[in-house]
């Protein structure tokens, strides 16, 4: 049975990190799209934008808040967050991290920074609006 040399040991977690898309630990904190039920809605607020994204069921989400690419719902699919290098965690929505989607006329769409993720909590029965989770 061989042990593994310290040297050894030091390459593979150099691996490991270089596997965390070279990003910090606070790009860790986010949801995995396939954990949210369908119909569930977050917020998620970039650099420069609020979106709605409303998870509509293998991998399609409901986005809107960009003036530009989506003043109105628009449903798309989501490839995931990247931390800026062509390694992509797949459905994953991650703060610190880029949220990348398939517009169906623009193509893919890559967003700034995203600053923070906030699970909305459904309307009460009969009523228009939504509320934030406490």
């Amino acid at each position: 049975m061989s042990m593994m040399t310290n040297s050894a040991i030091k390459r593979i977690e150099s691996l490991a990190g270089a596997m965390n898309l070279g990003v910090d630990q606070e790009t860790e904190q986010g949801l995995a799209l396939d954990d949210l039920a369908v119909g569930a809605v977050v917020e998620v607020e970039t650099g420069h934008t609020t979106y709605r994204v409303e998870n509509r069921g293998e991998g399609k989400i409901l986005i809107s808040g960009h003036p530009e690419y989506c003043p109105e719902p628009v449903l798309v699919e989501l490839h995931g967050s990247t931390g800026g290098h062509s390694i992509l965690k797949f459905r994953f929505i991650g703060r610190g991290m880029h949220l990348e989607f398939r517009h169906p006329t623009l193509g893919v769409i890559r967003t700034s920074r995203i600053k923070a993720i906030r699970e909305l909590t459904p309307p009460p029965l009969g009523s228009g609006e939504m509320r934030k989770a406490s």
